[in-house]
């Protein structure tokens, strides 16, 4: 196999598309990849400036909602900027770092429900599929990195999926995961789950400490971490060998 810079998201070319159409779209920081029933380009487009605006103007005009790490009183009754700050508060997390799931998540919701669907955004993912399909998890330089995938069940129920890196990419993180990946019903709190759980893996992974933290998160379903040779697996996640 040649090398390969993740920088180029390999994996998006080894998503099979052959029911869905495949297409990205692209709007300055936000990349996504979408699989839809039809295509969607423009409709996409149009909804991501939109809601990168909505979230441009709420910054303005408070500030701390994107420099905070940890929750922030919100004023808003758009529906993004709900989604974040009630992912901060349940996750203990700034909302910011639900950026990339309440995207995808809020475009899935306005413009491709109730047909089958995926977003990905940046790693996070929002999908309804009815039949099984497995996404793959990179995990930098850990031997489970693109080896290991996650099945999920086909359902008619919108699926969040959301990976955080404490050593890929240029998300911040007080941790040094690998990977954390988290599955629940929502991509906005699986992105802002992920990242209090990339948070606090530090050293070895600590099993029996992230069972209890989980006890606060009703809404996880599923959750993955990997550090180098270390792998911790919990809830409704079934795993495959690629």
């Amino acid at each position: 196999m040649k090398n390969i810079n993740p920088k180029e998201r390999f994996y998006r070319n080894i998503i099979d598309s052959s029911r869905l159409k495949k297409y990205e779209v692209k709007v300055e920081e936000t990349d996504l990849l979408v699989f839809s029933e039809k295509y969607l380009d423009n409709e996409i487009k149009r909804e991501v400036m939109i809601q990168r605006q909505i979230i441009k103007n709420y910054i303005r005009w408070n500030p701390e909602f994107y420099t905070s790490f940890s929750p922030v009183v919100c004023k808003s009754q758009e529906e993004i900027i709900k989604l974040m700050c009630l992912s901060a508060e349940m996750t203990q997390t700034g909302p910011i770092a639900s950026v990339a799931g309440a995207i995808a998540e809020v475009v899935g919701k306005k413009l491709l429900l109730p047909g089958e669907f995926f977003i990905e955004n940046g790693g996070d993912i929002y999908a309804r599929i009815d039949r099984e399909f497995i996404v793959g998890v990179y995990a930098g330089t850990s031997p489970f990195s693109m080896e290991v995938g996650i099945k999920l069940k086909g359902s008619n129920i919108p699926v969040g999926i959301a990976t955080s890196s404490g050593t890929v990419g240029h998300s911040f993180s007080y941790g040094n995961a690998d990977a954390v990946t988290v599955i629940s019903r929502s991509a906005t709190f699986s992105d802002g789950a992920a990242t209090y759980f990339g948070n606090i893996v530090k050293g070895s992974i600590e099993q029996k400490m992230i069972e209890e933290e989980l006890r606060r998160f009703p809404f996880v379903e599923g959750l993955l971490i990997i550090k180098g040779k270390e792998m911790f697996l919990w809830g409704e996640m079934e795993l495959v060998s690629f």
